[in-house]
């Protein structure tokens, strides 16, 4: 089975399975690479980005070592290869444990439990939740979702594209390394300098397909458009800028303004002003449903790709040595 169908039959088999089964409660391997990668920071930590960048060299090559030595092994079987994608896609991929703590959230706001959506809030996102009111909330948890939409689906679906196993493992890896050392906090300020740098580079297209995705599937197209190109821009981050932008957009909801983390309060632009207005608890639902549509389109995008890719490189063999 030539590659392009492995890839396609076991991203979208892995997709499935996070969708029916969602992370799995023990023994989560990216919980895993995070204990390893917390292991090698002890042993090589310096307040240095010298020393970081070495860090995040062991630590997302070993991932993507791993990914090649597995593909590798069952690239003889392709019914091996196709199971080995599928479950590396289901490892990295983390749609429906996003969803499922966004609508736990909803479902407090909804009731008028502001204090049991406040104690949900840390498992989604590192706002300091008691800085934020019912509304509030339901902003950080739209925010959450559009960027995770990104960080934890497409993205990694647009790498497993290019670079299959290896490529699903080395995106994950360099997300969750963001995540650990990629913050300014007066520890990782330089150590983490390289991975936060990696994360933005390997982020780019994934984010920028979210943003094209969720303006196709949203309920305004126009105006997601609209707000990605007057708004995305004024974000710190140029990941979550187009995707938090194009998600408001196409909600009909302004993002962005005053936040809190851990005591820090930053002053970001709104997304999504023109026209829209103020997130409500409703719009959570909204936004998951609308992420698992942006999941599934980016699966047929990335997919067909790679299919496209592929014929055009055996026509292009074909022309050379008739």
């Amino acid at each position: 089975m030539r590659a392009e169908r492995v890839f396609a039959y076991g991203a979208a088999a892995g997709l499935l399975g996070d969708l029916l089964l969602g992370d799995p409660r023990r023994g989560h391997p990216v919980a895993a690479f995070g204990r390893a990668a917390g292991a090698v920071e002890r042993v090589l930590w310096r307040d240095h980005r010298g020393w970081g960048a070495l860090h995040t060299a062991v630590c997302a090559g070993g991932a993507v070592a791993v990914g090649a030595v597995a593909a590798r092994a069952v690239r003889p079987s392709p019914a091996a290869s196709v199971a080995l994608t599928a479950a590396a896609t289901w490892s990295v991929v983390g749609g429906t444990s996003l969803a499922r703590e966004a609508r736990t959230i909803g479902r407090a706001l909804r009731a008028g439990d502001v204090e049991a959506a406040r104690e949900r809030l840390p498992h989604l996102c590192g706002r300091d939740p008691q800085a934020l009111d019912a509304d509030g909330i339901a902003r950080a948890v739209v925010e959450s979702v559009a960027e995770n939409t990104s960080d934890a689906v497409v993205g990694a679906l647009v790498w497993g594209a290019v670079g299959g196993v290896p490529g699903l493992l080395g995106f994950r890896a360099v997300n969750t390394l963001d995540a650990m050392v990629g913050h300014k906090s007066p520890r990782h300020r330089r150590y983490g300098w390289a991975s936060a740098r990696l994360d933005d580079l390997a982020g780019w297209p994934g984010a920028r397909l979210t943003a094209v995705l969720a303006a196709a599937a949203g309920d305004s197209p126009r105006g997601a458009v609209r707000a990605w190109r007057a708004d995305a821009a004024k974000h710190p981050s140029p990941n979550a800028g187009p995707v938090e932008a194009s998600f408001a957009g196409a909600l009909g909801v302004r993002l962005g303004g005053t936040l809190s983390y851990g005591g820090r309060v930053e002053h970001r632009p709104v997304l999504g002003g023109a026209a829209g207005r103020a997130v409500r608890a409703d719009d959570i639902d909204r936004a998951v449903r609308l992420s698992r549509r942006v999941s599934w389109l980016a699966l047929g995008v990335c997919a067909g790709a790679r299919l496209l890719a592929g014929t055009a490189a055996r026509n292009g063999k074909r022309g050379r040595t008739s």
